[in-house]
């Protein structure tokens, strides 16, 4: 191997990391591991051969070659595939002591192509920061896949890592001196990028620096059950309900700050919220940024208040008057704005969403903005004709049987049905299924009848064959 100062004593030392893994990890390491070499040592560096990988057994101060000439596996094969190949990244384990793993590509993480254009990969990361910010998904992988995604678009997004990390990939970058970004922590990347664009509603809380961890959020979401019987949900209602929600506390007029004290900058973070800690490897230094546990990321003490303990707010119960509007059904939704909890610092209050449910009726069935019912009718009227009562959402209502009305017929009464939501004035269908009725027992006065209303039949069709 070429003596290249400290560039050679790093690849010894990453390449020595490569050959304590499992079997099988060994030559997956080394063969990534190669792609460096081609910045270092200008692609004279050749992975070590076969009888080599078979060793566990390395002196990294010993300055021997750990390059043969012998079985290389940097052959034009493995060349491509090292130009698509990811990047190393090491963790510390107590002391010395280093595992290598293969981290994800950055293309594969913001899930674009290799040829993607600047407005792409942004667009790709807004979506995922989006989905995957820890104060909107609370998945234990969540922060950590925020941020690969925030590590991959800081480097794509700057055409010069951009290009160094096509050609040589992450250790490239660690290796150049650049790091993979001028940011600090993957959440002051997400609020530089999302200034500007109305916010994400809500997800202020730990998100870059100390103003807008300190921002006001917009409280949750109150919901409700109501239940209504069939002629209110047909109709329209107004009701009063009682809620129980957060308020802003009266007392501290929702700081969270006993009045009369101001708060204080926390020492352990210099009032950032959230403290760096660096790794030194053999390819460069690596940080990790987490919350501040001792200000719990606000970067800031302050004296709780005695009334909401330090929460800015307080649950209290509440009545207010609700308008149903004529024609919801069971599973609709009604929205109340800013009748939610109220927000931390003083942000805006959430809504209140009122879900509905509505009581059968024993007569009236409901099909969409129709109404359906069932009404009985002897045999003598379905041949004779009659009008009978019917009930509707209305009221009773007189309904015309015509003369020949066969069993299972369908008569329409218009417009007396459930008002169309949002427009009153338009309403469904009342449909009233006609049902015959036969008797199972005669007297002998009609069974007379009728047997001469049959023979009265048959001469008559008689004829008519004639």
């Amino acid at each position: 191997m070429p003596a290249v100062g400290g560039a050679a004593r790093r690849y010894r030392a990453a390449l020595c990391l490569c050959l304590r893994q499992p079997d099988g990890g060994g030559a997956v390491c080394i063969l990534k591991l190669c792609r460096v070499s081609n910045k270092y040592f200008n692609g004279t560096v050749t992975c070590a051969d076969q009888r080599f990988l078979a060793s566990k057994n390395c002196n990294v101060g010993s300055g021997k070659h750990l390059a043969s000439p012998m079985a290389s596996l940097h052959s034009r094969t493995s060349s491509q595939l090292l130009n698509h190949a990811p990047s190393l990244r090491f963790h510390g384990r107590r002391g010395s002591r280093f595992i290598v793993r293969a981290a994800a590509d950055f293309y594969s993480v913001l899930g674009v192509s290799r040829n993607s254009s600047k407005s792409e990969i942004k667009s790709a990361y807004r979506k995922l920061a989006r989905s995957y910010h820890p104060d909107v998904n609370k998945d234990p992988g969540a922060e950590q896949k925020f941020k690969d995604i925030s590590n991959a678009y800081e480097v794509l997004s700057d055409d010069e890592k951009r290009a160094i990390y096509d050609k040589y990939g992450e250790a490239g970058l660690k290796g150049s001196g650049m790091g993979t970004g001028d940011y600090s922590n993957p959440f002051d990347l997400f609020e530089s990028l999302f200034e500007g664009f109305g916010g994400m509603g809500g997800m202020g809380g730990g998100m870059g620096g100390r103003a807008a961890r300190n921002r006001p959020m917009q409280g949750d979401d109150e919901a409700y059950n109501l239940v209504l019987n069939f002629k209110e949900a047909v109709f329209g209602v107004e009701k009063e309900i009682e809620i129980t929600r957060l308020e802003v506390c009266n007392t501290c007029d929702g700081s969270g700050a006993k009045p009369g004290t101001k708060p204080t900058t926390c020492k352990t973070c210099g009032g950032q919220g959230q403290v760096v800690s660096s790794t030194r490897t053999p390819l460069g230094i690596f940080q990790q940024v987490s919350a501040c546990n001792t200000c719990g990321g606000t970067g800031e003490f302050s004296t709780p208040c005695n009334t909401c303990g330090g929460d800015g707010r307080v649950r209290k119960t509440k009545r207010i008057s609700l308008k149903v509007p004529a024609g919801v059904d069971s599973g609709s939704r009604l929205r109340v704005r800013s009748e939610g909890n109220a927000g931390q610092r003083r942000g805006p209050p959430g809504d209140l969403y009122v879900f509905i449910d509505v009581l059968s009726d024993p007569v009236l069935k409901r099909d969409g903005t129709n109404i359906l019912c069932t009404c009985k009718v002897s045999y003598i009227d379905a041949i004779l004709g009659t009008t009978v009562k019917v009930p509707t959402v209305d009221g009773m209502v007189d309904l015309k049987i015509p003369s020949g009305t066969q069993p299972g017929t369908t008569l329409v009464m218009s417009k007396k049905g459930v008002p169309l939501l949002g427009k009153s004035n338009a309403r469904g269908d009342h449909l009233v299924r006609v049902q015959v009725e036969i008797p199972k027992r005669l007297s002998n006065e009609e069974r007379k009848l009728i047997e001469d209303l049959a023979n009265l039949n048959k001469a008559q069709t008689a004829n008519s064959r004639r």
